[in-house]
């Protein structure tokens, strides 16, 4: 006999996905919600479906603390809740939420990173390619390099 669950796993993800997708941070949520982070992070490690509706949620919540910061930057913000008259306060704001981005998704909010190795024929750009590929590009520039 299986024994009922504690939470009601559809309904926390829905709630939990939509705060996500507002930027609002997973711990806070789930201390909010009341429930364990360690239980939500082992539903997304069972099931696929969760994980990939997280990681959705998440690239639009990422968006949503992009479109804050700039309204910060801009002082749209002062029209709504965020209201701040400190521009000191509103530098630290954009700046931590920008680090932060580039933090959590490299790909979309990093800097562009690129080795370039001397003679060669083109600049490597280590976000965008798999080890494989780094691994045949780096095999294949050696012996250019040494030779």
């Amino acid at each position: 006999m299986v024994a009922p669950r504690k939470y009601d796993r559809d309904k926390l993800v829905q709630d939990i996905c939509a705060r996500l997708a507002d930027g609002e941070p997973l711990t806070v949520i789930c201390r909010s919600l009341g429930i364990p982070k360690r239980t939500v992070d082992e539903w997304r490690g069972i099931d696929p479906l969760i994980a990939a509706q997280f990681d959705d949620a998440r690239d639009h919540g990422y968006d949503a603390i992009a479109k804050h910061a700039r309204e910060v930057a801009s002082g749209n913000h002062r029209k709504g809740k965020d209201s701040s008259t400190n521009v000191q306060r509103d530098k630290l704001i954009v700046e931590t939420d920008l680090k932060l981005l580039a933090k959590w998704d490299p790909r979309r909010y990093g800097d562009k990173q690129q080795v370039s190795l001397e003679g060669g024929e083109r600049p490597i750009v280590l976000q965008q390619l798999t080890r494989e590929e780094l691994r045949a590009t780096l095999q294949a520039a050696i012996p250019k390099l040494t030779g």
